[in-house]
C-alpha cells in the first residue's frame, strides 16, 4: 500500500508539472504555473520522505539548509543578477545528480552489483539489469559534470569575473573531442569492468573528464550567446536529473528531468532560431571572439541632449521602447515605467519591443519589466512591431546594440547578417540610451549608432530617464 501510495503522489505531482510548465507560458498565468509547479515539487517530496530507510536527520539537516540558502539568494538577488543566479542554480542542479550517480555507485562497490539490484528492486518493485544501472551512473556524472562546470564559467562570463569574451586557443575543438571520447569510454570500462578495481578508475577518469569538458565547452562562448547557454544549460541539468531518476528508478525524478530537458532544448532552438544560427555555430565558432567594426559604418555619432530628446518627444504621437541588458545594468526598469506613463498621459501610443535574446538570459528583458509592473499588453514581439515602425514617431533604445543592428539587415560581411532585429532604424527618430561610445557586449560596431535619423544620449539609462520625466514634471 506504501508503494501505491508513493506512486499515486508521483503522477499527480508530475501531472502539476505539466500543467505548471503550461501555464508559465503566458504572463497571465505564468505565477499560478509557479504555484502549481511547487505544489507538485512539494508533493514528490513528501512522496519520497515515505520511502522506508531514510535518515531523517540528514534530510532535516539537507532541508533546512538548503532552504536557507534558497530563500537568502532569492531575496538578495538584484535583477540585474538574475542570469548570474539562474546559471549558478543550473550548475547546482548538474553537481546534485553527479552525487547521486556517485553515491549510488559507492552503495553498488560496497554491497557488490547483485546486492545492490536486490534493493534497488525491493524498493521500486521494477527489476533491471546491472548494466542499465551502470550505463545511468555514468551518463549521470557525464552530464552532471559538464552541467556543473559549464554553469559556472556562465556565471563567472555574466558576472565579470571571468572574461566575456570566447577565449580560443589552437586545437581547442580537437581537444574536446579527444576528452568527449576518453569521457565515453570511461562509461564503457566502468559496465565492462563490473566489480574490478579498474572500473572505479575508469569512474574517478569519467568524472574528471566531465568536468572538465563542462571548462573546455563553454569558455569558448562569448557572452552575446548567454541566453542560449543559460537555455542549454538548464536542459542540460533536467537531462542529468532525468539520468539520476533512472540510477534510482524513480519515476518523479524522470518525468520532472525530461520536462526540464526537453522544454530547455525546444528554448535552446527559439534563441538560436532568434539569432538566425545554428546550436553548432554557437558553441564553436567563438563569435565575438575578436572585436570588429561593421564594414557598412558610415558617418558619426550623433550626440542629444536631454532637453532636445524632451521636445520631440513631447510631440510624438507614437513611441516604441526597445529595452536591453543596458537597462538592467542601470535598474532603469522603474524610471523607465513611469516614462512610458506619462508619455501616454501626453497622448503617445507607448510599446515596448522585446527582442527574444535581448540581454542575458532568455525572458529577461520580460522579467524586468514585470518587476516595474508594465502591463503585458504593451510588450510586442519582434514579428508584431516591425511593420508598423516606419509609422512611429520616436523610438527609444535602452541599451540594446546586436538586436537593433541594421548590418543584420544589409551587411553580408557582418557576423550577424541574417539575424531577425527589431527595425528601430525605421522610425522617424531614434535615441539610443548608451554608457559610452565603445562596442556592445559582442564586440560588434552598432550601425544604428550612425544612422541620419539617430541621435545618442550618453550616460547612465537611469539617470537620464529620470532626467527625461523631470522635464516632463516642469
Amino acid at each position: 500500500m506504501n508503494a501505491v501510495l508513493i506512486n499515486l503522489l508521483y503522477i499527480a505531482a508530475s501531472i502539476l508539472f505539466i500543467f505548471g510548465i503550461k501555464w508559465l507560458g503566458s504572463a497571465d498565468t505564468a505565477r499560478r504555473g509557479n504555484r502549481l509547479s511547487s505544489v507538485g515539487m512539494l508533493l514528490a517530496v513528501v512522496a519520497t520522505l515515505l520511502y522506508l530507510g531514510l535518515d531523517w536527520p540528514m534530510v532535516a539537516a539537507g532541508i533546512l539548509l538548503g532552504g536557507a540558502i534558497g530563500a537568502v539568494a532569492a531575496t538578495r538577488v538584484q535583477m540585474t543578477g538574475m542570469p548570474e543566479m539562474v546559471a549558478l542554480f543550473n550548475g547546482f542542479g548538474g553537481l546534485a545528480s553527479l552525487l547521486v550517480g556517485a553515491a549510488e555507485y559507492a552503495k553498488l562497490r560496497v554491497g557488490g552489483v547483485d546486492h545492490y539490484l536486490e534493493l534497488l528492486q525491493a524498493q521500486s518493485g521494477v527489476t533491471v539489469p546491472g548494466w542499465f544501472v551502470l550505463v545511468a551512473i555514468g551518463l549521470t556524472a557525464l552530464i552532471g559534470g559538464i552541467t556543473f562546470t559549464g554553469s559556472l564559467v556562465a556565471w563567472g562570463k555574466l558576472s565579470g569575473k571571468f572574461p566575456g569574451k570566447p577565449s580560443l586557443f589552437s586545437g581547442q575543438q580537437f581537444v574536446n573531442l579527444v576528452a568527449m571520447v576518453a569521457a565515453v569510454t570511461g562509461i564503457v570500462l566502468m559496465v565492462a569492468g563490473g566489480e574490478t578495481a579498474w572500473a572505479v578508475y575508469a569512474g574517478v577518469a569519467l568524472v574528471v573528464l566531465a568536468l572538465l569538458l563542462g571548462v573546455l565547452i563553454t569558455v569558448p562562448i562569448g557572452g552575446g550567446d548567454m541566453p542560449v547557454v543559460i537555455a542549454l544549460l538548464n536542459s542540460l541539468s533536467g537531462i542529468a536529473a532525468a539520468m539520476a531518476g533512472f540510477i534510482i528508478l524513480n519515476n518523479v525524478l524522470v518525468v520532472a528531468g525530461c520536462l526540464v530537458g526537453a522544454s530547455g532544448l525546444i528554448l535552446t532552438g527559439i534563441m538560436c532560431k532568434a539569432m538566425n544560427r545554428s546550436i553548432g555555430n554557437v558553441l564553436f565558432s567563438g563569435f565575438g571572439a575578436t572585436a570588429q567594426a561593421g564594414t557598412g559604418v558610415t558617418g558619426e555619432m550623433k550626440p542629444s541632449t536631454v532637453e532636445d530628446a524632451y521636445y520631440v518627444l513631447e510631440a510624438a504621437q507614437s513611441v516604441v521602447i526597445v529595452p536591453g541588458y543596458g537597462m538592467a545594468v542601470a535598474q532603469a526598469q522603474h524610471a523607465v515605467k513611469e516614462l512610458a506613463g506619462i508619455l501616454e498621459e501626453n497622448g503617445a501610443e507607448v510599446r515596448f519591443a522585446i527582442h527574444p535574446v535581448a540581454g542575458r538570459m532568455p525572458g529577461h528583458m520580460n522579467v524586468l519589466l514585470a518587476e516595474a509592473d508594465v502591463p503585458y499588453e504593451m510588450l510586442q514581439e519582434m514579428d508584431q512591431v516591425n511593420p508598423i515602425m516606419p509609422t512611429v514617431d520616436v523610438a527609444i533604445v535602452i541599451g540594446a546594440n546586436d538586436v537593433v543592428n541594421p548590418a543584420a539587415l544589409d551587411d553580408p560581411s557582418s557576423p550577424i547578417y541574417g539575424m531577425p532585429i527589431i527595425h528601430a532604424h525605421e522610425a522617424r527618430t531614434v535615441y539610443c540610451l548608451k554608457r559610452g561610445q565603445g562596442a556592445g557586449f559582442s564586440g560588434l560596431e552598432n550601425a544604428l549608432f550612425f544612422g541620419e535619423n539617430t541621435r545618442m544620449l550618453y550616460g547612465d539609462a537611469k539617470a537620464t530617464v529620470s532626467a527625461l520625466v523631470a522635464e516632463f514634471g516642469k
